[in-house]
C-alpha cells in the first residue's frame, strides 16, 4: 500500500531501513529503469541479503546500497522524490528523528511513507496485546525490538501535509500506515 501510493515511474526513492529490501522491490518495479532505489539499512547483513534479492528479482534495476543511521542520513536535502520506511521506525532510538531526516531528504512535492507498529484503539485488545508483549519482549526473535510510535506529530510540525493516515492489520496487532507530501513542488 505505501509503495503503491507513493511510489511513480521515474522517482528517485530512499528505502530508509531497507532490512531484506522487500520494500525496495516494490519501489524498484515502479520506477523503472528511469528511476531509481537507494536500499539504506544499519545492517550490512540485511544488505547483502537485498543485493541478492535485487539481483534475482530485478538484475536491471538503477540501484544503490549504503549503511548507516537513519537518525543521520548521509544525503543532502531535498535529493529524492520518495522515502520509505516500512517496519523500521518502531525499534529505533529516536523515531521522530529518523522520520524527520527521511522529510528532509525528500525534495519539495515529495513524499515521505511511513508503515509501523501502533496501539489497538480499543482499551481491552490493547490490554490483550500489552500483556503478549511482556512475554515476546522477553525474547527478542520474537520483538524485533518494535514498539507503537507516532511521528506523525513531528512530520506535520515540520510542514508536511498528511494525505493518507490509516491503520490496517489485525485489532491485536496493527500497523500505522502515513503517507506525508512536502509542499512546494
Amino acid at each position: 500500500m505505501v509503495v503503491n501510493r507513493t511510489v511513480h515511474a521515474g522517482d528517485i526513492v530512499l528505502d530508509a531501513g531497507a532490512g531484506t529490501g522487500s520494500t525496495g522491490i516494490l519501489a524498484a518495479q515502479k520506477t523503472g529503469s528511469s528511476g531509481s532505489v537507494t536500499f539504506f539499512d544499519l545492517s550490512h547483513e540485511m544488505l547483502a541479503a537485498a543485493k541478492k534479492k535485487i539481483a534475482k528479482e530485478h538484475p536491471d534495476a538503477p540501484t544503490s546500497f549504503e549503511t548507516g543511521d537513519m537518525c543521520q542520513l548521509p544525503f543532502p536535502d531535498n535529493h529524492f522524490d520518495v522515502a520509505l520506511s516500512t517496519y523500521s521506525l518502531c525499534p529505533l532510538y529516536d523515531p521522530a528523528k529518523a522520520a524527520l531526516e527521511m522529510y528532509r531528504v525528500v525534495k519539495p512535492g515529495g513524499r515521505v511513507g511511513i508503515a509501523h507498529s501502533t496501539d489497538p484503539t480499543s482499551p481491552a485488545i490493547k490490554w490483550l496485546a500489552d500483556r503478549v508483549e511482556d512475554i515476546a519482549w522477553k525474547i527478542p526473535s520474537i520483538s524485533m525490538g518494535c514498539r507503537s510510535v507516532d511521528v506523525a506529530p513531528a512530520l506535520e510540525q515540520a510542514g508536511g501535509k498528511i494525505v493518507l493516515h490509516t491503520m490496517i492489520g489485525i485489532p491485536l496487532w496493527p500497523f500505522k500506515i502515513l503517507i506525508v507530501e512536502k509542499p512546494g513542488g
